[in-house]
């Protein structure tokens, strides 16, 4: 157990910071080694290194950042198997999940291509006096990334790319636990000609974000995880003068309309609910059938596919999802579950106890269906990030909608039917950031906004899409006016002056 994870500054691997925590492989439960922890002095260390790298970086021709750009995806496309094996050990997703998690991602190294177009200002001549008036998009400096253990490579190059693009040094803060796939990422971005500084990787806790949020050096804070410490990071990166976005919890409905093609539900249901063992904050957690009847088909398909889901190590070709991200992660969603049956829950399949004989001390939890699940519960009030999914009835489509709004998250919300009225009614009516119709993840292409309502989401931008270049550029507008050779020294006038 020598393997040591280190942070990413000015690149070369840096061994800053006396505290570190244990890593694991979740299909094994075994630990593989130890996560060094940033302290104060290794994250202004990479901060100053961000800083001097960015004044050339932010200067560099559209052209140059470009070439980084395409050259990134080139490497990410190269090396897909080998991230995806990385990715899958310290996460334990299987690894079919982990290749289609890093293709997606290559969705926002080419959107930022587009950077050049987004960062266009706008120009006016003569907008009085002889004065021409221009806007220019500058990068804001700096910026931090602070990103979940759930998507452990797609997440940072959402975050992180246009913010390159648009010239801009990344400190990139991954999730202590899948620490590898942030040290492989800097290394890619590295060999695509960024250079050295431009993006770094400080390794850390709460303690480690803290010092981020609290650094004068940097202008910027992104960051995705579970609504209590989002919450929190806006807070205090706000208060701290920075511009903060961030992207949190979920509880994403799935109403299913009596005139649905109901096996088609069922099996988005299936795949949408329990991918990746359900720890995506755009899973779908609730399944609202409309009516007594619609419910009990629904059921009856549900039954036997869930209960055919196979859970197995990330490297198990035959697994449909892997291991929870770690022991305690398994624990929260024992408890959740046991509390959702204590307050009244059906369980219609039971995932709890499951074991992996090759691999008995992994942290698995098998797939679990409740039914006469209400919003009273906390286990519907309370984001599950385990593949434990719930059953809602509703009586009407009205019902169904007024449930889903009164969830405090609104990532997303899904109908399934055939009916266009009821479909236009869902998107007018729902209040959710990403709406899917006949559509289970309704996670959009990366050149449209995406970001939740209510508690899913603080701050004004948006994760992706064009939000993204404006959320790391400031705007510089300019009055100009050339004096000709012909024209009067101008006489001293301290009246506010007209644009005349």
């Amino acid at each position: 157990m020598a393997n040591t994870i280190a942070h990413f500054i000015g690149g070369g691997t840096y061994d800053g910071g006396v505290r570190r925590g244990p890593l694991f492989n979740p299909s094994s439960g075994a630990q593989t080694g130890e996560c060094l922890f940033a302290d104060r002095e290794t994250v202004s260390r990479a901060v100053e290194t961000a800083a001097a790298a960015g004044r050339d970086w932010g200067r560099a021709p559209h052209a140059a950042r470009l070439q980084v750009m395409f050259k990134m995806r080139e490497l990410v496309m190269r090396d897909l198997d080998k991230l995806a094996v990385g990715l899958g050990r310290e996460h334990g997703k299987t690894i079919a999940d982990a290749k289609g998690e890093i293709v997606r991602s290559l969705e926002a190294l080419e959107f930022a291509t587009n950077a050049p177009h987004l960062m266009k200002g706008e120009y006016s001549r003569n907008v009085g006096g002889g004065i021409d008036a221009f806007s220019v998009s500058e990068p804001l400096g700096v910026v931090a990334c602070v990103s979940p253990f759930n998507f452990p490579v797609m997440v940072p190059l959402m975050m992180g790319s246009m913010a390159v693009a648009t010239g801009n040094a990344v400190i990139s803060k991954p999730s202590e636990k899948v620490p590898a796939s942030a040290l492989a990422l800097a290394k890619l971005w590295q060999e695509a000609g960024l250079p050295d500084g431009v993006w770094s990787v400080v390794q850390g806790d709460r303690e480690t974000v803290d010092v981020l949020l609290e650094h004068r050096g940097i202008a910027a804070v992104t960051f995705v995880g579970s609504t209590a410490v989002g919450e929190y990071v806006h807070r205090t990166a706000s208060v701290n003068g920075k511009r903060v976005a961030c992207y949190t919890g979920g509880k994403n409905h799935m109403v299913v309309m009596p005139d649905a093609d109901l096996e088609a539900a069922a099996d988005a249901f299936i795949s949408a609910g329990f991918g990746s063992a359900s720890q995506r904050c755009m899973a779908i957690s609730l399944l609202l059938p409309v009516g007594a009847e619609t419910a009990g088909r629904m059921r009856e398909m549900l039954v036997p596919k869930v209960r055919a889901l196979k859970v197995g190590a990330y490297d198990d070709p035959h697994a449909d999802f892997g291991a929870l991200v770690s022991a305690e992660s398994k624990g929260a969603v024992e408890d959740a579950t046991n509390a959702c049956v204590q307050s009244g829950a059906e369980v219609v399949v039971d995932g709890r106890g499951v074991r992996v004989a090759q691999h008995p001390e992994g942290f698995y939890f098998g797939a679990t269906l409740l039914d006469r699940v209400t919003p009273q519960m906390d286990f519907y009030q309370k984001e599950v990030f385990g593949p434990v999914r719930g059953i809602v009835h509703s009586a009407s489509l009205d019902e169904a909608m007024a449930i889903t709004n009164s969830h405090e998250y609104g990532n997303g919300a899904v109908i399934y039917t055939s009916s266009g009225h009821s479909a236009n009614r869902f998107v007018s009516e729902v209040e959710a950031g990403a709406i899917g119709v006949n559509v289970a993840v309704p996670v959009p292409a990366g050149y449209f906004n995406f970001g939740g309502f209510r508690r899913s989401r603080f701050g004004d931008a948006y994760l992706f899409g064009p939000d993204a270049a404006r959320f790391f550029t400031k705007t510089k507008t300019v009055s100009q006016k050339w004096p000709g050779v012909d024209l009067a020294v101008a006489k001293t006038n301290l009246a506010f002056a007209p644009n005349t």
